[in-house]
C-alpha cells in the first residue's frame, strides 16, 4: 500500500501500482441505464439474431460485460481505477450480481485486475511491454516467413485469404485471435515450432492491446490491404518482398499501439522502441 491509498501488485516480472490518485481522476460520462431488465422480451433490442428462425435473447451480464468493456478499451475508465461493484450497479440499474460476474469475465479477457480483499480493478498498460514484444516479433517474424515462402502451399494462402475476410467484419473481442490465425498459417510451413512457440505466446500477451488498437483506431481497412499485399507476395515467392513488407506490417502496428497507450496512460513513453522507431523511418 502506498501513501496516497494506492496498491502495489507484481505483474509482467514488476511491480505496478493500482488505484492511485492519478489513476482516478480522469472524469467518465456516468453509463446510460441498461435498456432492457433481466426479463428480457423478445422483442427487445438485447436480442440478437441468429438466423432468420432463431433468436437469442442477451443476459443482463453480457451487457454490463458490453457496458465496461468499451468504458475500459474507449480509456473512459482509465488503466489502474478501482471498479467498485456498488457504484456500476447503481448507474447501471443492476444488481451486484451481474457487475460481479462481468468483472469475472473480463479479468479472463485480461482487461481487469482482481486483488484479493481490495477488489477490482482496471489492468494497468505498460509502453515498455509493448515495446519489448513488438521488438521480439521484428526479429523473429519476417525470419520465419521467409523460411515459410519456399514450403507453402496454394492450401494455405487461401486458408490465410478466407482469415482476411474475417477480420473484416469480426467484433473486437475476436480481432486479435484472427490476427495470429493468419500469421500462424503463413508461419506454419517453416516447420521452425520452438520459434513458433514464442511468437505465439507474444500475440497472446499482445492480444489486449491488440483490442485497444482495432476499438481506438481506424485500422480494419489499412490491415486488410496489408495483410492481402503480405499473401500476396507469399503467393509469387517474392521472399525478400514479403520479409520487407512484414517489417513495415509490424512496426506500424507498433507504432499505433504505442501511441494508443500512451494516451490512455497520459504520457509519452521516454524512448521509443526499435520497432516503433522503424515505423518512423518508414513514413
Amino acid at each position: 500500500m502506498t501513501s496516497e491509498g494506492a496498491i502495489l501488485s507484481k505483474k509482467y516480472g514488476f511491480w505496478i501500482q493500482y488505484g492511485s490518485i492519478d489513476a482516478c481522476r480522469r472524469p467518465a460520462a456516468p453509463f446510460p441505464q441498461l435498456p432492457v431488465p433481466i426479463e428480457t422480451p423478445l422483442s427487445s433490442p438485447a436480442t440478437e439474431t441468429v438466423s432468420s428462425a432463431r433468436l437469442v435473447r442477451r443476459t443482463t451480464t453480457e451487457l454490463v460485460v458490453d457496458a465496461l468493456r468499451d468504458r475500459i478499451l474507449s480509456g473512459s475508465i482509465a488503466p489502474g481505477a478501482p471498479l467498485r461493484q456498488e457504484l456500476f450497479a447503481e448507474e447501471l440499474g443492476v444488481s451486484r450480481i451481474p457487475v460481479r460476474e462481468a468483472l469475472r469475465l473480463l479479468s479472463a479477457e485480461g482487461l481487469v485486475d482482481t486483488i484479493a480483499h481490495r477488489g477490482a480493478f482496471v489492468s494497468m498498460l505498460s509502453t515498455a511491454e509493448v515495446g519489448e514484444f513488438f521488438d521480439i516479433r521484428m526479429r523473429l517474424e519476417p525470419w520465419l516467413l521467409r523460411e515459410s515462402i519456399a514450403q507453402m502451399d496454394d492450401g494455405a494462402l487461401a486458408r490465410a485469404a478466407q482469415v482476411v475476410e474475417q477480420m473484416d467484419t469480426t467484433d473486437p473481442r475476436f480481432w486479435g485471435k484472427l490476427n495470429w490465425q493468419l500469421h500462424e498459417t503463413l508461419y506454419l510451413p517453416a516447420n521452425r515450432p520452438a520459434a513458433l512457440g514464442i511468437v505465439r505466446a507474444l500475440h497472446e500477451k499482445s492480444e489486449r492491446y491488440f483490442r485497444f488498437q482495432v476499438v481506438n483506431a481506424p485500422i480494419r481497412q489499412q490491415a486488410h490491404d496489408e495483410h492481402l499485399a503480405l499473401i500476396a507476395l507469399c503467393r509469387k515467392r517474392d521472399a525478400a518482398g514479403a520479409e520487407a513488407a512484414l517489417q513495415r506490417h509490424i512496426a506500424q502496428a507498433a507504432s499505433q499501439i504505442l501511441s494508443i497507450v500512451e494516451r490512455l496512460l497520459g504520457a509519452p513513453a521516454h524512448e521509443p522502441s526499435q520497432a516503433q522507431a522503424a515505423a518512423r523511418g518508414a513514413r
